[in-house]
């Protein structure tokens, strides 16, 4: 019905009221030739309802009367006689159209106020979807900013600390060996190798938070190092391959990618329990692609405890820079994470 009403309201309105006329003067025409026996008002109606849509209610009530008027007419010139009967059936007519008239007010007033809250409501949820998108956009801001300041402060001060500590214990080693104390000695030496085991980790974790230049082919670097820190941290098998022209010269694009690759990465080890993890990253002239397979047991159906929290993340992560996010089963056993991208912007072979 709504499709119909926008079409009869695109006619303009010369071509509406000459329609109109010529409804009324063909019903007249069929009227006179059939004789007043047959009585053809309630077709009148179809030009009296097409001029009230087209042109409102003051030119319908015209056009009901004129169809009173020409039915009469013909009636009268068929040989109908008696004026009180003619009469009579031009107010019963006039009647039942103004009745007619009043349920098309009613119902052309119902259907414009439900356009207009159509239309408002299409309005608002436009207005919440946008805010909603800007207020993601800056829960991942923060978030991200978040990680660089705790990265930084990783590497700028508990690093520092570390490092003046593991000196410190190295002084303390090389004095207990002059002085003849061998074991005091060792157990210093030791103590010196675990400071700097945990000056090495906070490093890693730091550039894990907060990575720098991950620009051009400082991408590829940073997924290198991604599989192999979590050989060496999380003992699992996971190897970086990459093919094609992967390079890409938007930061933001390099971290969203780099985050959904960590991401992927750490819901396959912790939920997944899997034993070996491939990130490959390959791409043509226009379009990269960015997988992570790995052989555990795979996805719930229905992510509970939070868990689906990390996928609608990474989700939203890929639509950030246009690209797309695939979740799928691998037939042999695991989970196959997928994000493709357009490149935005051209790059050449190296």
């Amino acid at each position: 019905m709504n499709s119909t009403f926008q079409c009869i309201n695109s006619c303009p309105r010369g071509v509406a009221i000459a329609l109109t006329f010529g409804i009324v003067a063909a019903v007249g025409l069929i009227d006179y030739a059939t004789g007043y026996e047959l009585s053809f008002s309630v077709f009148y109606l179809v030009a009296i309802a097409a001029s009230f849509w087209l042109a409102g209610r003051n030119l319908a009530i015209l056009v009901a009367v004129l169809s009173i008027a020409i039915w009469i007419l013909g009636d009268w010139t068929a040989g109908m006689r008696g004026s009180f009967t003619l009469a009579w059936n031009a107010v019963i007519t006039m009647t039942f159209y103004m009745i007619v008239l009043a349920l098309l007010t009613w119902l052309k007033a119902s259907h414009e106020t439900l356009e207009m809250r159509i239309k408002e409501r299409t309005v608002a949820l436009r207005e919440e979807m946008t805010q909603r998108e800007r207020l993601e956009k800056e829960i991942l801001r923060i978030s991200e900013s978040e990680r660089q300041r705790i990265g930084c402060d990783l590497h700028d001060n508990l690093c520092q600390h570390l490092t003046g500590t593991a000196i410190a214990a190295l002084n303390i080693q090389q004095d207990l060996a002059e002085s003849g104390h061998e074991k005091a000695a060792a157990d210093a030496k030791r103590l010196v190798d675990l400071v700097e085991e945990g000056i090495s980790l906070a490093r890693e974790i730091a550039r894990g938070l907060a990575p720098v230049h991950l620009e051009s082919d400082g991408l590829i670097d940073f997924l290198e190092e991604l599989a192999m820190t979590t050989r060496h941290r999380l003992k699992t098998e996971c190897r970086f391959e990459y093919h094609g022209t992967v390079h890409t010269n938007d930061a933001t694009t390099a971290i969203h990618l780099y985050r959904i690759a960590q991401e992927a990465v750490s819901n396959a080890v912790r939920h997944g329990k899997a034993k070996h993890i491939t990130i490959r990253f390959s791409g043509t002239a226009g379009q990269l692609v960015l997988t992570i397979c790995d052989d555990g047991c795979g996805l719930a159906a229905e992510p509970h405890d939070g868990k689906g929290m990390g996928l609608l993340i990474m989700k939203h992560r890929a639509s950030m820079i246009g690209g797309s996010l695939a979740v799928e089963p691998v037939p042999e056993g695991g989970t196959r994470v997928t994000c493709s991208i357009n490149k935005p912007h051209p790059t050449t072979h190296s």
